[in-house]
């Protein structure tokens, strides 16, 4: 089905809800969702606040395989991209709440960021087909990330960046920065492949990453992936990289280099964990690629 044939339906008034409520926001607005939903016509046939981690995916994976038309996720980034796998296959809209730190999956969807912007374009929004991103077998939304990404992702301590929120998960990159070495990168396999000196990988299927739009071209329905290196060995760099990335400087696209494609074989030496949408779940070397038009999203309506 066309982006337009999908367009053409409305989304369902129906829905379950399932919020994280581990995560910043999701034990504070989870009522407050509930009644907003609602108010806003949209008829929750169940809503869940799952504090144990591991019952929140098979609590989604209940509601998508038990019909629901669509499941709406409250977390952050993790939270939703762990969520996307129950989707593919199934007649479900995939539609979220942004209750984390950074948020870049709402971020790359122009999904407002505060709850009665997201209600809204749950309630008023349309059906959007969209691709993910794999790594090996894994789907994952918006982005991964090799090297300092992960690197605190391993190293912050449980709950700090629910207490602390966006500064003081900035606060401890640059602690972390210490550890950092560079690396080596290989991209692609035997005579095409390239091998380059890297500082930082983003493996997108969208463009935000940690809150800030890092691969410019990156497009949730491009039927590609793109491998986007911080070419270079000084830490420095990588800080004037992500500097001019903030400030939208065009400097920035002479940090990088890119590569795309359908299927693109990443190795690194020494061998590095990788991050998906927040969380540590794989180590190099992998295959990315990209799922093409697999899942419907509640987005927002074309202006």
């Amino acid at each position: 089905m066309t982006n337009i044939e999908t367009a053409s339906r409305p989304l369902p008034r129906s829905a379950v809800l399932v919020v994280n409520a581990r995560s910043r926001k999701g034990r504070k607005l989870f009522r407050r969702a509930v009644e907003g939903l609602r108010a806003a016509g949209v008829d929750l046939t169940a809503a869940h606040a799952v504090r144990r981690p591991k019952l929140f995916g098979p609590t989604i994976r209940e509601a998508v395989e038990g019909g629901a038309p669509m499941v709406i996720v409250g977390g952050g980034d993790g939270s939703l991209s762990s969520s996307v796998d129950f989707f593919v296959g199934h007649d479900c809209v995939f539609a979220l709440l942004p209750l984390g730190t950074a948020n870049s999956f709402a971020r790359t969807m122009g999904i407002p960021l505060d709850l009665e912007g997201a209600i809204g374009v749950i309630a008023g929004g349309r059906r959007r087909r969209i691709d993910l991103g794999m790594i090996d077998g894994d789907y994952f939304a918006n982005c991964a990330a090799i090297g300092l990404s992960p690197l605190i992702a391993e190293s912050v301590p449980h709950g700090f960046k629910a207490w602390a929120g966006r500064v003081g998960y900035l606060t401890w990159a640059l602690l972390v920065l210490f550890r950092f070495r560079p690396f080596r990168l290989t991209v692609g396999e035997g005579e095409t492949a390239e091998t380059i000196d890297a500082l930082e990988v983003r493996i997108a299927n969208g463009g935000f990453h940690g809150g800030t739009e890092l691969v410019d071209d990156a497009r949730v329905d491009s039927g590609e992936i793109i491998v986007q290196a911080v070419v270079g060995r000084t830490l420095p760099y990588l800080g004037w990289s992500w500097l001019t990335s903030l400030l939208r400087l065009p400097a920035r696209r002479q940090t990088t280099r890119e590569f795309h494609g359908r299927a693109l074989r990443v190795a690194t030496d020494p061998p590095l964990s990788i991050s998906i949408d927040g969380e540590v779940l794989a180590k190099t070397p992998v295959t990315a690629r990209v799922a093409e038009s697999v899942i419907e999203i509640a987005a927002p309506a074309a202006p």
